[in-house]
């Protein structure tokens, strides 16, 4: 399993709820193997506590709220 996929499942199953009410648009990185997560008000804020914290780990951001992190492009109707 990716770490993509282990950090969603673990935002899914023990964050989601609560900081969809609390920081939703927020940043969030979780490090799968401990199930931590670090907040950021941009995900490069959110990525490096995540480094910081652990350093030889990787770790997956998300965005509160939303199915993607960054949105790229425009838009044609």
């Amino acid at each position: 399993m990716s770490i993509a996929e282990q950090a969603r499942r673990v935002y899914e199953s023990q964050f989601e709820a609560e900081l969809e009410v609390k920081h939703r648009g927020q940043s969030v990185a979780i490090e799968p193997v401990s199930e931590s997560f670090y907040l950021g008000d941009e995900s490069i804020d959110a990525a490096m506590a995540a480094k910081n914290a652990f350093p030889d780990r990787k770790s997956f951001v998300l965005r509160v709220g939303h199915e993607a992190a960054f949105h790229i492009g425009g838009f044609s109707s």
